[in-house]
């Protein structure tokens, strides 16, 4: 039994050896995978029994293996057997015997299990252990039955335990020659016909043949690879394989190309059966890169999947009650200015925080002179701020007599002051497009230039300008906001000289 388990150690050091070198080498089929066997060998025979010496003798053995599928380097598999032979000793026995030889002829039918460990798919050494049945016959050197044998004092059958090693050495894809050592271990100590001793009976073997497999040249998927090196044996007809019979994967996700919906996945990425990033929001963005992975389904994402913020204030554009906020303006959780006066001007541009209720308010959130924005310096007006729902007619440039009496006293300082430069600066709200709003903004502000003309202002002191919406000082989201935005505005740019 120490010969057993010597074997069977070395069959578990041989699993430890292959499981060592897959974790190295590229995974392929073994070229032993999914293979039958018919093995046919012959050799010599040494005995161990209750006779001084043992004789050299012969014995012949055929078995039918089979290996288990494998992509690995080494495989496991099964095996029937049967043997026959003949053990032989001499010399003078532990007990009164009427021969000084015997020959025992054995007959071995069994099964055990292998295993098998591949190099290059040229060597293959492997280990084995079963359990077989054996016959056994013991006759004296001239062919005589012993007397126990004769006398029928024991079975002439018992249970074997089988141990070998070997290795096969691959000289086709369809044959090899095997060199192998066994040994036959007895349940009984009758193989000589005596019993004595501590020790049950047992042989050894020493033998060589040769092996014929059969499906290592089958391509069942037939992509070219055959089974016996195919690590994908069931790739789908016309689909493209590697050197180890797979579908190509390019871009290594797992995922071959034939079923990958998104073949340039990066290197590393984590993917879905359909070889796609996983986007456990569903915005377009896959997890890895995504900053914000719990986006409310139909959001419209940056590159980094998180919600768009046009006005760049902080609030989502799907949140954002006030979606062109001026960038740096302060604004509340809707994204609107924050405005503690509640004058139209967020708090932010507000130099006049603290306006009382209902005082119109200038650019600046200042409270306004009937509905001018005064400037002074030595009571000289250097900016006036005309209001487009009090100065203009609705949706058009046409001056209106409200403007009049602001504008007659601007004339007064324009004209006493001939080296003053002005610019007169049309705005508009936002709604309507870019180009609506430019060509109003600058009609308003040629109609206040009209008028100044008309009262004897020089042209050259005058700088016309159409901002249209571009220069909002309130918010477009509210009714308000819109009408601080919709004005002229007269500015002193230049004093010159006088």
């Amino acid at each position: 039994m120490k010969l057993i388990t010597f074997i069977s150690l070395m069959l578990i050091g041989f699993v430890q050896l292959s499981l060592a070198q897959d974790l190295v080498e590229t995974p392929k089929n073994n070229a032993m995978s999914n293979v039958f066997g018919i093995t046919i060998e012959g050799g010599i025979t040494l005995g161990s029994t209750d006779y001084s010496s043992a004789i050299m003798d012969y014995t012949g053995k055929a078995s039918l293996e089979y290996y288990l599928p494998s992509s690995g380097s080494g495989n496991v598999g099964f095996r029937i057997f049967g043997q026959q032979g003949f053990i032989s000793g001499e010399g003078i026995a532990l007990s009164a015997q009427p021969t000084q030889k015997f020959k025992t002829k054995t007959d071995i039918y069994g099964a055990g299990v292998f295993y098998t460990l591949s190099f290059e798919d040229a060597i293959y050494p492997w280990v084995a252990v079963g359990a077989s049945n054996l016959w056994f016959f013991p006759e004296d050197g001239d062919g005589s039955r012993l007397p126990n044998y004769d006398a029928k004092k024991y079975d002439k059958y018992m249970l074997a335990y089988n141990g070998d090693a070997g290795v096969r050495i691959i000289v086709s894809k369809s044959m090899s020659i095997n060199l192998a050592g066994g040994v036959v271990v007895g349940t009984n100590d009758y193989l000589d016909d005596i019993l004595e001793g501590s020790s049950n009976d047992m042989f050894f073997t020493a033998t060589a043949g040769f092996s014929y497999y059969f499906g290592r040249l089958a391509d069942t998927d037939g992509d070219g690879v055959s089974n016996s090196e195919d690590a994908c044996p069931e790739t789908p007809e016309g689909i493209q394989v590697d050197e180890f019979g797979c579908p190509l994967d390019e871009d290594n996700d797992g995922v071959p190309n034939y079923l990958d919906k998104c073949a340039n996945t990066p290197a590393g990425a984590n993917v879905d059966e359909n070889g796609c990033q996983f986007d456990a929001d569903a915005d377009g963005v896959p997890d890895n890169i995504d900053k914000c992975t719990n986006t409310p389904g139909g959001v419209k994402v940056d590159a980094k999947g998180c919600p768009l913020d046009s006005d760049g204030d902080g609030v989502p554009d799907y949140q954002d009650k006030c979606s062109k906020t001026p960038a740096g303006t302060s604004v509340n959780a809707d994204g609107c200015a924050l405005d503690a006066d509640g004058d139209g001007i967020s708090d932010s541009f507000d130099k006049c925080p603290n306006t009382p209720k209902d005082v119109q308010v200038n650019a600046d959130g200042c409270p306004l002179e009937k509905d001018t924005l005064l400037i002074i310096e030595k009571g000289k007006i250097e900016s006036l701020v005309l209001s487009g729902d009090t100065n203009f007619e609705s949706g058009k440039s046409r001056l209106l007599s409200n403007a009049y009496k602001a504008l007659d006293g601007l004339v007064a300082t324009m004209k006493e002051h001939t080296k003053y430069t002005w610019e007169i600066g049309g705005h508009t709200d936002a709604v309507g497009s870019d180009s609506y709003n430019k060509n109003l903004s600058r009609q308003r502000a040629q109609a206040v230039v009209d008028y100044l003309l008309n009262k004897g202002v020089e042209r050259n002191m005058l700088k016309i300008v159409g901002y249209g919406e571009d220069k909002p000082i309130a918010t477009n989201d509210t009714a308000e906001g819109k009408s601080m935005n919709r004005r002229v505005e007269i500015k002193l740019l230049s004093k010159g000289t006088k």
